[in-house]
């Protein structure tokens, strides 16, 4: 009998998905080692069987072309394209909207949600997941963010806005029927850069992701003995 294949886990986000390490500028481009990061934490903590995809790109918007870091940042822009390559997917984890807090793009916590919920959508309608059906999907509220060290200029006004957008997150996820995990109650930013996750943030995030993808696992095997 041949082996059961791997489910896949696509783990879309920016750079704290990527697993960058707090900033001192814009040339310290360091990542923490890929076991530490949340998506290697999350790969070891659900062990043999799981693939994850960690696919994290610094800077990525949801739906927005960064007029100053390029057109490539959008989330919504490049995604078609990763469900397509990695397909078939089981599962989509979504952890974005942190770039959008950036002043450059005067959003209120309400419309990155609601671009996040685009997203959601886009997964939904795909074919990505198996046997041409679409992926799961779990979307994840960012941590908030710290108005601090050399990008607290560049997030501006972005702090208050953060600490709105994962009661935002989980409506959205109402919405479109996706599982929800706020890392906000599980993560913190490091006060050097007030952006990106301390290890241990990544760890306990990473941890807890496993859990709710166990969870997700579990009801979807379910789902399918009662069809």
């Amino acid at each position: 009998m041949s082996p059961s294949p791997d489910r896949t886990i696509l783990c879309f986000g920016d750079s704290n998905t990527h697993g960058t390490v707090p900033m001192t500028g814009p040339d310290d481009l360091a990542r923490y080692s890929r076991s530490g990061r949340w998506p290697g934490v999350l790969a070891t903590e659900l062990g043999p069987g799981w693939h994850v995809i960690e696919e994290g790109h610094p800077g990525r918007t949801t739906v927005h072309d960064d007029p100053i870091d390029g057109a490539h940042k959008n989330g919504l822009t490049m995604l078609p394209a990763l469900l397509e390559s990695h397909r078939p997917i089981d599962l989509v984890l979504v952890m974005l909207g942190t770039n959008d807090l950036k002043a450059r793009f005067s959003v209120p916590p309400e419309d990155i949600a609601r671009s996040v919920e685009r997203l959601a959508r886009m997964v939904q309608a795909s074919n990505a997941g198996p046997n041409g059906q679409p992926p799961g999907l779990i979307l994840i509220a960012p941590t908030p963010i710290e108005e601090t060290g050399w990008l607290a200029a560049m997030f501006a006004g972005g702090a208050a806005k953060s600490r709105s957008l994962g009661a935002a997150i989980a409506n959205a996820a109402s919405r479109v029927g996706a599982g929800f995990v706020d890392a906000g109650e599980l993560a913190a930013v490091h006060p050097l850069d007030g952006i990106h996750l301390t290890a241990d943030g990544h760890r306990t995030l990473g941890m807890a992701l496993a859990a709710a993808v166990a969870e997700w696992s579990e009801a979807n095997e379910q789902g399918r003995e009662t069809c």
